[in-house]
């Protein structure tokens, strides 16, 4: 079966986007984005954050780094990217 990879976020921005260009000039932004969700447990409210790294690419990076800042909401409509590094120290990172 073929997989289908879709996600929709709702939540506030943690940074204000970093914009930059490839060498061939292809504008990325890259910002952090927290999603909280708030529940019950026993008679307590309680609540819950989940912080994503969001990369936008293109004329989208363009814009999201002329009209997003730092705490501002925003919906996110994308893919999911699980990526996994090595710090020159040699930790992992993910």
């Amino acid at each position: 079966m073929n997989g289908f990879n879709k996600t929709i976020l709702i939540g506030n921005l943690t940074r204000d986007p970093q914009l930059r260009h490839t060498p061939s000039g292809t504008a990325i932004a890259d910002f952090g984005l927290a999603i909280s969700r708030k529940f019950k447990q026993g008679a307590e409210l309680k609540e819950e954050v989940c912080f994503v790294d969001i990369v936008v690419f293109g004329t989208q990076a363009e814009h999201c780094a002329q009209y997003l800042t730092k705490g501002r909401g925003a919906i996110i409509d994308g893919r999911l990217q699980y990526r996994r590094w090595e710090t020159p120290e040699g930790h992992k990172r993910s």
